[in-house]
């Protein structure tokens, strides 16, 4: 895989542009939570923890749903 490539790659796995998906939708899917599970495990930068932040807070007051909290029944 080329330079570009990997960029490509690496710009679609950082926790911010998972957050920012979840936010523009309203919905975290199971995927994308196992994703930022494995995210949160690696180095990341203060503009990712503050997305995660951001998330955590819009989950919190209901303006992203968790698909994982449907299939448990959590509301």
């Amino acid at each position: 895989m080329n330079q570009c490539g990997m960029n490509e790659v690496s710009a679609m796995t950082r926790i911010r542009d998972v957050v920012q998906k979840a936010l523009v939708t309203g919905y975290l899917t199971v995927e994308a939570e196992n994703k930022l599970r494995q995210l949160l495990t690696t180095q990341y930068d203060l503009e990712d923890f503050n997305a995660f932040m951001t998330l955590q807070e819009a989950a919190m007051t209901g303006k992203v749903k968790q698909e994982s909290r449907e299939q448990c029944g959590i509301k």
